[in-house]
């Protein structure tokens, strides 16, 4: 394993790169897009057991921070998903200069739409893997909007907020603090208007759903989408798991059965 920073049009983004082991037969390469705001720092642990497990079975992976998340330059309130999306084609372009088997892209909750509107801009056919993907932007956007309204409603705000004016100043430019993040419009209307679109032809996903048995009513992967790739002949297979939500408990935990699925989904 080692760390090391790529270059970028602002500034440079910090890499973890986990080389294939030496005693496995080499496969290909995998590259991770974490999931947005603190789901980041809550599945760090997770993203590093998963690497580590693709590395032992041939594969060379690379954990990427995005602009203005962890160690990479900016402020989170300055990321555009423009941005973003050159920071995932970066990387995979890195990836792809340095193996002669498929670059596949691992993205979990928001990273997975993420990876997905890169793969669909490229035009290029593409693998991946995506763990409880959101493949919804309007819908995950309203839901992390709730944050601030309930936050307004609890302090008892005479200036309570609502999703629909924190949309509305959104669209007139004005950032907007969620959560303890600053969300800037440029990030949150292009995610808000992403719907996932078709897939190039060739491309092969596997969607992997995380149930977690004392969570009720947990929202899972929407078939919709995975439907509608199935049916334009996209490679399409979903999966589930029993597990907790790592991405969103209170502690640092970890999901050990989304382990070994994952690096026997790409096995094959």
């Amino acid at each position: 394993m080692k760390a090391f920073y790529l270059r970028a049009a602002q500034g440079q983004r910090l890499c973890v790169f986990h080389s294939a082991d030496a005693a496995a037969v080499g496969r290909g390469a995998v590259l991770y897009v974490h999931p947005f705001a603190e789901e980041m720092n809550k599945s760090r642990r997770m993203a590093a057991v998963q690497a580590r497990a693709f590395a032992k079975a041939g594969w060379d992976v690379l954990l990427l921070d995005l602009f203005g998340c962890g160690d990479s330059s900016g402020d989170f309130g300055d990321a555009t998903w423009d941005e973003w999306q050159n920071d995932v084609d970066r990387a995979w372009q890195w990836l792809r200069s340095r193996t002669t088997g498929p670059v596949w892209l691992w993205g979990l909750r928001v990273g997975a739409l993420l990876a997905v509107s890169v793969v669909v801009r490229a035009a290029r056919p593409c693998s991946l893997l995506l763990w409880q993907p959101v493949l919804s932007g309007h819908r995950y956007v309203q839901q992390f909007l709730r944050f601030r309204v309930m936050s307004d409603a609890i302090a008892n705000s005479n200036e309570r907020s609502t999703t629909r004016g924190l949309l509305d100043a959104l669209a007139a430019g004005h950032s907007i603090e969620v959560a303890g993040y600053s969300l800037s419009p440029k990030l949150m209307l292009p995610l808000d208007q992403f719907e996932v679109p078709r897939l190039p032809p060739g491309s092969v996903v596997r969607c992997v759903e995380v149930t977690d048995p004392t969570v009720a009513g947990g929202a899972g992967v929407s078939n919709a989408p995975v439907s509608a790739w199935s049916a334009d002949g996209i490679d399409v297979e979903s999966f589930s798991v029993s597990g907790p939500h790592f991405w969103q408990t209170q502690d640092i935990c970890e999901c050990p059965s989304l382990i070994p699925i994952s690096v026997s989904l790409l096995a094959r």
